[in-house]
């Protein structure tokens, strides 16, 4: 379940369609080309209770837990049994991930992430538990005690992540653990980040809290920038901001929509899986008015884009307020159609840019995921993405955008002249995260011992 998606090549070789970003980057890491069968099944919260059902890279609809069980489930473990037998057949291991635990004993009739995937797949099961909040112990043993008995055999080994200091202490409970329940530890890794894109919201502040991520102290606090982000109810694809985020002299603050903008530098407003929902919530807590007060540069990406225009059209197919026009910000004379239509594709470009993203150009990679239309209706520029810009305000469809030197550049610039400020000259690291994450898990589990039970020694 996860609000940051990315488009990827459909496993049948027909389109597109999208797939959770920690399998993208999973399979990334594998050094395998992402497909809809390395995330058959995903859900993606919508409000109200619901969630969108997502198989094989197709949205499926909007339902209810009960709704998903009862109408869906069958069609949904069909579908992933079918991708696991499509990676079976061109890999020599399939490692599948599971969600939450696989001692909620009231879901083991139904729980697909976990069990059902461990029984079709005839899976060896390694238990990864997180010591961050404590009780690491008593989650691993608890979970042993709970787990279907067909499956209690299956485990081969624990993993604890999330841990700070000396693991050496951990010792005597290991052996302890071991003693108990006949199952190993075979690693301990560190919390450290080697910069990997976040799984989902999870990872976010809380709606009311404010939080800032980003430069490291690398440059003075007078020379740095604060982006703004609105932390919207439904916001979806936060990655787009992690390449600012690592940026020397630039820091991103995820804001209350009750913020001021006093201190913010830049705005980028981010997707939203309730597109219509959130621009009610940023005007009731004022947010619209700080917009019309900032005189920085804004951009809007895909919802956040949406949001910028003068209207949303057929808004009820997607807010859950029986509302058919939905007034938007106003800051770019375009307009959106909603239709139940959603396009999913990568997106690889010669850009055009213009307001703030004015001289950005050159190959852009990137992709779409978004529900509706946008045309402009008034005086603006069109850029790439399907977007539009005018004077300080620019939207655009395409996430992952920043990721991308020119236009990140671009904005920062603009931003940085906007503030009369002289932007630094370090550079970002060019350390690759994926080798960090290898190096991380490489350094501290047991990689041999899991080969050895694999028959790959």
């Amino acid at each position: 379940m996860s609000n940051n998606a990315r488009a990827v090549a459909a496993a049948d070789g027909d389109g597109f369609g999208e797939i959770g970003v920690s399998q993208y980057v999973q399979a990334r890491a594998a050094g395998v080309t992402p497909t809809t069968d390395h995330n058959p099944v995903l859900l993606k919260p919508h409000g109200d209770g619901t969630s969108q059902l997502v198989v094989h890279g197709q949205a499926v609809g909007l339902n209810t837990a009960s709704d998903y069980y009862a109408t869906h489930w069958q069609d949904a473990r069909d579908a992933a049994v079918e991708s696991h037998r499509r990676l079976a057949e061109s890999a020599d291991v399939v490692v599948a991930e599971g969600a939450g635990s696989i001692a909620e004993i009231n879901l083991h009739d139904r729980d697909l992430a976990n069990v059902e995937t461990a029984r079709f797949a005839d899976a060896h099961i390694l238990l990864v538990a997180d010591i961050e909040r404590g009780g690491v112990f008593a989650s691993l043993v608890g979970t042993l005690e709970l787990i279907p008995d067909d499956l209690r055999d299956r485990v081969v080994g624990a993993a604890i992540t999330k841990f700070r200091g000396d693991p050496s202490i951990l010792e005597s409970g290991f052996e302890q653990f071991e003693s108990m329940t006949g199952v190993p530890v075979l690693g301990v890794l560190p919390y450290d980040d080697p910069g990997l894109p976040e799984e989902d919201s999870l990872s976010l502040p809380a709606e009311d809290e404010r939080a800032t991520v980003g430069d490291d102290d690398s440059v003075d606090d007078t020379e740095a920038v604060t982006i703004g982000v609105p932390r919207l109810p439904h916001i979806s694809n936060a990655t787009d901001f992690g390449p600012l985020a690592e940026t020397p002299g630039v820091r991103v603050a995820y804001l209350p929509l009750d913020s001021s903008l006093d201190d913010i530098d830049g705005v980028v407003l981010p997707g939203s899986k309730n597109t219509v929902d959130d621009l009610f919530a940023l005007r009731d807590a004022g947010f619209d008015d700080e917009l019309v007060a900032f005189d920085g540069p804004i951009v809007g990406i895909c919802g956040g884009y949406q949001l910028l225009g003068e209207r949303i059209e057929n808004a009820d197919i997607e807010s859950t307020d029986d509302v058919d026009t939905a007034e938007g910000l106003g800051h770019l004379p375009t307009v959106t159609e909603f239709s139940r239509d959603k396009r999913v594709e990568p997106v690889s470009i010669d850009f055009e840019g213009a307001g703030p993203l004015s001289g950005a150009g050159g190959r852009v990679d990137g992709y779409e995921i978004h529900m509706g239309e946008s045309r402009i209706v008034g005086d603006a520029i069109p850029i790439s993405g399907d977007g539009a810009a005018t004077g300080r305000v620019a939207g655009t469809y395409i996430h992952d955008l920043f990721a991308n030197e020119s236009p990140r550049n671009v904005f920062l610039d603009a931003v940085y002249e906007s503030v009369g400020r002289e932007r630094p000259t370090e550079s970002r690291s060019e350390t690759d995260p994926y080798e960090r994450a290898a190096a991380l898990v490489g350094d501290n589990l047991d990689i041999d011992s899991l080969l050895d039970t694999l028959g790959l020694d």
